[in-house]
């Protein structure tokens, strides 16, 4: 009973993690750091600054250890791009995470398959 328990887990995570596997994003498309949304204003001459609103603008900030951090200025079209490719990477990331815990488990039960006589098929 214990083993066949065993058996079913294994299957049901090597499932779970061939399911991840299959719908992780577009690796090519992915981006680490903090979109950043600043408003800039100019000391004289713009009617825009006057008035008080100033101007939208974007900036991708990425840290880097021991070097501190780099900022990319973005143009309005790259926006989107740049919100969807950091979203991918979130994802990408928190898939890796759980297909490392279901790969944690799978050695977890694997002495225990060697232990009933059930090695790698």
């Amino acid at each position: 009973m214990c083993g066949s328990l065993i058996t079913v887990n294994r299957e049901q995570s090597i499932r779970k993690r061939d399911r991840l596997v299959a719908h992780l994003p577009a690796v090519a498309e992915i981006l680490r750091g903090s979109l950043l949304e600043r408003t800039t204003r100019h000391q004289s001459g713009c009617r825009k600054c006057a008035r008080g609103e100033g101007h939208q603008v974007f900036v991708l900030s990425v840290g880097y250890p021991g070097e501190g951090m780099r900022q990319i200025s973005l143009r309005r079209p790259q926006v989107a791009h740049v919100r969807k490719c950091l979203k991918n990477y979130y994802r990408l990331k928190a898939a890796l995470e759980e297909i490392c815990e279901l790969n944690q488990k799978l050695i977890r039960l694997e002495p225990q398959a060697a232990k009933t006589g059930r090695g790698k098929q």
